[in-house]
């Protein structure tokens, strides 16, 4: 099996290094370089290639969000997955639209962050549920007269709309809403096909762009 080729970009020694040591612990990938600002990241990025780069959003210079855009510029196939200290609406939106295919907080477990490089990897977009559930808490607090409204979509694929930005599964989604988990997969490819995003992190950038200001 080819290991998945990882590059690390982050202006603090040690969240490099305790990353690096993360992947090396672990079969099946290997780290390829790391880099501590985004000009640094696109240099190292145009000569090995990697798979995935976790780039830390807050760099010297320029952001990290600019560095996911020059990356993927100069490496298309390279998937990036953005690490933050804070919950940031804007920047999670930023990230998306500069090509991001995850977004996740720095205290994230391990196991999970391995998990979501290899999603990503593979082509999948993931998204920390805990970044989402912070920004949009208060869909989850929302009365059925006040749910988001989307023209063209049924009540039940708004509120499972709502529930793909809050980060759940199908099968959590499934459990909530007391549908089969091949009924929800279905409503998710029609709500996806309708709001015309490609996988779940844009349906949830689509309800981000959507939320009144006073909710972020």
């Amino acid at each position: 099996m080819e290991k998945v080729k990882v590059m690390v970009v982050d202006d603090h020694q040690m969240v490099r290094l305790g990353l690096i040591y993360m992947l090396r612990d672990r079969a099946g990938f290997e780290a390829v370089g790391e880099a501590r600002t985004a000009p640094e990241a696109v240099e190292l990025a145009k000569v090995t290639h990697p798979d995935v780069a976790l780039v830390d959003i807050r760099l010297p210079g320029s952001s990290g969000v600019e560095a996911c855009e020059q990356i993927r510029r100069v490496s298309p196939q390279t998937k990036v997955i953005m690490l933050t200290s804070y919950p940031d609406p804007e920047a999670l939106l930023s990230s998306i639209r500069a090509g991001a295919s995850g977004y996740f907080l720095k205290d994230v477990e391990a196991e999970e962050l391995v998990a979501a490089i290899l999603k990503v990897s593979r082509g999948e977009s993931v998204l920390d549920s805990k970044v989402t559930g912070h920004v949009l808490e208060r869909l989850q607090l929302q009365a059925e007269a006040e749910t988001l409204r989307v023209d063209g979509l049924t009540v039940q694929e708004e509120r499972i709309l709502a529930l793909i930005a809050q980060g759940k599964t199908n099968k959590q989604i499934a459990e909530e809403l007391f549908l089969s988990p091949r009924t929800v997969k279905n409503y998710v490819s029609s709500i996806l096909e309708k709001i015309n995003a490609r996988n779940r992190v844009e349906a949830a950038a689509y309800v981000l762009r959507r939320l009144p200001p006073k909710s972020l």
